[in-house]
């Protein structure tokens, strides 16, 4: 669609419900903040339903709010609207690694800020009473699961994962009351994601989500959610930042498994690491 958000949202006033106006005034008076919200967020910061929204955005001529908060993200990268200072096309890489430096500490701030310690700790119990934890992620996501899955690994054998979306909603099947998924999912939203975890969920397993939006789909499926606080535009899906967040989410967990048990987690490390040096010789 070519024509520019706004030119859009001008163009089709007339067509807007009373709901839908509301919806329309948050998106000019919040752009930049709007730009990162799912549907669940900006409905609640509207006081509207989902549906509203959903509706609104067919009323612009977009097929769903994915598409519509595709074209917000864009106007706001080529107009006054945007809060965010971006290096200039001629910058040094001096002024890059400082660029990138400063996003990384917001994210771990925002992240520290957003993150429960009550939820890590209720997170640590279940996957220490958990007879094997599934560590999944789809997409992107499905490398940090691993690499979350890799680090617990040096602890315990019950840590496992499960390859891509289908082998996972099989496995999911399978779980039992005795079993935790630990899934990885920055929007909380995705289809494939949502099919394993009601498997999951239906199958009696625990499920801890790792996720930016604490009310979306998938975190009302969670038995425990683990925020990370890290903003992703729609036009920049899939970035180091992101990905930060979420392994600092991760290793505030480990930490506090090794630590909820430690004699058994030196042990373990201490046996790991010995087999490790073993192979490097």
């Amino acid at each position: 669609m070519a024509t520019n958000f706004w030119e859009l949202l001008q163009q089709h006033q007339g067509d807007l419900t009373k709901s839908g106006r509301t919806v329309a005034d948050y998106l000019v008076q919040h752009a930049a903040e709007a730009q990162y919200l799912s549907i669940s967020s900006l409905a609640k910061e509207c006081c509207v339903a989902e549906a509203t929204v959903f509706r609104f955005c067919r009323a612009l001529g977009f097929e769903g709010y994915h598409e519509m908060r595709i074209a917000l993200a864009q106007a706001n990268a080529t107009g006054a609207l945007v809060n965010q200072h971006v290096p200039e096309p001629d910058a040094d890489t001096a002024t890059l690694c400082e660029h990138a430096s400063a996003l990384l500490m917001t994210t771990i701030n925002g992240t520290q800020n957003n993150l429960s310690p009550e939820a890590v700790d209720k997170a640590s119990e279940l996957m220490h009473k958990a007879r094997q934890v599934y560590c999944l992620g789809q997409g992107g996501s499905m490398y940090i699961a691993n690499d979350i899955c890799a680090r617990f690994a040096c602890f315990s054998t019950k840590f496992r994962t499960a390859g891509d979306s289908h082998m996972q909603l099989i496995t999911a099947s399978l779980m039992t009351p005795e079993d935790v998924v630990l899934f990885v999912s920055y929007s909380g939203a995705t289809r494939d994601m949502l099919e394993t975890l009601r498997a999951a969920k239906a199958a009696g397993a625990k499920i801890i989500l790792l996720t930016h939006y604490e009310d979306s789909p998938g975190a009302k499926l969670a038995d425990i959610v683990l925020l990370c606080g890290a903003q992703e535009s729609p036009l920049d899906s899939g970035n180091i930042p992101v990905k930060v967040a979420l392994l600092y989410v991760a290793e505030v967990l480990v930490l506090r498994y090794t630590m909820d048990d430690p004699e058994n987690a030196n042990a373990a490390q201490d046996r790991t690491s010995e087999a490790l040096a073993v192979k490097m010789l």
